[in-house]
């Protein structure tokens, strides 16, 4: 029952505990979905928390469940991202990047700190500083960043998932092709895979190849309003034993292959605009990457029950 309600609450926009309690009262459908009991927000909150990996299960099994009622068919992919605001502190929460600026920062304070204590001059020390506490102080940070770091490399590495800290796409085409080959083998075999620029990088291209799947992810943005013969076309043939690179370049320069790349804008791009302007979905509300990735999982699976329950009408 609360898997129901969490599933309809997260469909039509609901998603705070608090909030699905009040609609148990208010709401008929969902006083339907709770069978007139009222769950208490406490309760919603520490389910949510507790059963999301038993929930992200439940995403694949509605991807069977549409595939039998022919809704689902694996040929050409469409893959895109987008941004959600994160239920996190401005203070404590970190870029990629920022841990090296910090370091570097740090080990040339400590230089300088180690250049003082060498000239063994405390007149040129400022008054009240204590140059064995101020070194203590900043090996401690350094040690704390290094930690960090590592653990922050450790998830770039380990991102397999539909959701990820990384500020671009271009690490996210391979780990994205390894979550598909895990999926169980009845769903249907992708063949053909469409991603914008921000996919387009010589590892993705060559992931792609090695699991037999055609690649056609943009190089560049393509110019607006082409001259009219643009349109009909076709490219020089290719050499001989061509790269996957090249022969993805020359596949997005054919008409076929212009026509096919012309699917992505209609099939993955409305997904993230319905999910946020109809589901008002627009921040997580969990803290943490693995209560995050599990809550991403539960948008997911509420808006393929919607998209089902519409197609089924």
């Amino acid at each position: 029952m609360l898997v129901a309600l969490l599933l309809y609450g997260y469909a039509t926009g609901t998603f705070s505990g608090r909030a699905l309690e009040r609609a148990s009262y208010d709401s008929i459908a969902c006083r339907y979905v709770t069978a007139n009991t009222h769950p208490h927000h406490d309760t919603i909150n520490s389910f949510r928390k507790r059963f999301l990996k038993q929930i992200e299960a439940i995403f694949v099994q509605v991807m069977g469940y549409a595939q039998e009622l022919g809704m689902l068919k694996l040929g050409t992919v469409s893959l895109d991202g987008t941004k959600v605001h994160a239920n996190a502190s401005r203070h404590s929460a970190i870029s990629y990047d920022h841990p090296r600026e910090l370091e570097a920062k740090l080990k040339a304070e400590v230089a300088e700190l180690m250049k003082r204590a060498e000239a063994a001059n405390a007149r040129d020390l400022p008054e009240g500083m204590n140059l064995p506490e101020e070194l203590s102080r900043r090996e401690e940070r350094l040690a704390a960043i290094a930690a960090a770091k590592a653990k922050l490399e450790a998830r770039v590495k380990a991102e397999a998932t539909a959701l990820t800290q990384a500020t671009n796409d271009k690490r996210q085409g391979v780990p994205m092709l390894e979550q598909r080959q895990a999926l169980p083998k009845d769903l249907g075999r992708v063949k053909r895979l469409l991603a914008d620029t921000g996919y387009a990088s010589a590892d993705n291209v060559n992931a792609c190849a090695k699991a037999k799947i055609e690649p056609l992810i943009a190089l560049g943005r393509a110019a607006h309003h082409g001259g009219l013969f643009e349109r009909f076309a076709e490219p020089a043939p290719l050499p001989d034993q061509p790269t996957p690179l090249t022969a993805m370049r020359h596949r997005l320069q054919t008409r076929r292959g212009r026509n096919l790349y012309a699917l992505r804008k209609c099939t993955v791009e409305p997904v993230f605009g319905l999910t946020k302007h109809v589901m008002n979905f627009r921040q997580f509300l969990l803290r943490g990457l693995a209560s995050t990735r599990g809550e991403w999982s539960l948008v997911c699976l509420a808006w393929n029950l919607k998209r089902m329950n519409a197609l089924g009408a």
